[in-house]
């Protein structure tokens, strides 16, 4: 199915494809990429720079997308990054858990030479209720201009975390669950 998307794709020259195929089935990006000249990412779902190897010993994925918060933090995405740039590899961090992973994500960007876009998830449809800024004393902290942002200025990430809110929603308890996405056939879609 991913080889028929990504020939269908291909007139429209997208960035890349992401996430084409499941991370525990890396061995078929190889037949993917011999198919299509479309940019392929994965990694978002990755946890550490083990896991990537094999990606990067292949060679069949173009971008790679570590998650500070899911991959060990600054540190561990910092080197993941440098192992996909030694494989000529761009990476485009996935980063939509907050204003904290956010911020320091946009650190790991600062000082990656092959970082190429960050991803981010302010306004998006699933975080009605609890967006980006809802936590964040500044809601001006990551205001894109022409496609860019500024790093956070201040100690640490740069970001005031307004605690009396983050109080607020704790006392209330989170009911939250994964939302189950549907096609229009009403079978099951990934994110």
């Amino acid at each position: 199915m991913a080889k028929v998307l990504a020939h269908a794709l291909e007139p429209y020259h997208p960035m890349f494809l992401e996430e084409v195929v499941l991370p525990e089935n890396w061995e078929s990006f190889d037949d993917i990429a011999r198919e299509v000249s479309v940019p392929l990412a994965t990694g978002e779902r990755l946890y550490t720079r083990w896991d990537f190897k094999n990606l990067f010993r292949q060679g069949a994925v173009d971008i790679v997308q570590p998650d500070v918060a899911l991959c060990g933090g600054i540190l561990e995405t910092r080197k993941i990054a440098a192992m996909a740039e030694a494989f000529d590899m761009g990476v485009a961090p996935h980063a939509p858990y907050g204003p904290v992973s956010l911020a320091a994500t946009l650190q790991v960007d600062a000082c990656t030479p092959n970082v190429f876009i960050q991803e981010q998830s302010l306004g998006i449809h699933y975080n009605q209720g609890f967006d980006l800024l809802d936590f964040v004393k500044n809601k001006e902290i990551f205001q894109y201009k022409d496609s860019y942002v500024q790093l956070p200025k201040g100690p640490g990430l740069g970001i005031d975390m307004d605690e009396d809110k983050i109080k607020e929603v704790a006392q209330e308890g989170l009911v939250w669950s994964n939302p189950a996405w549907k096609n229009y056939d009403g079978t099951i879609a990934e994110w």
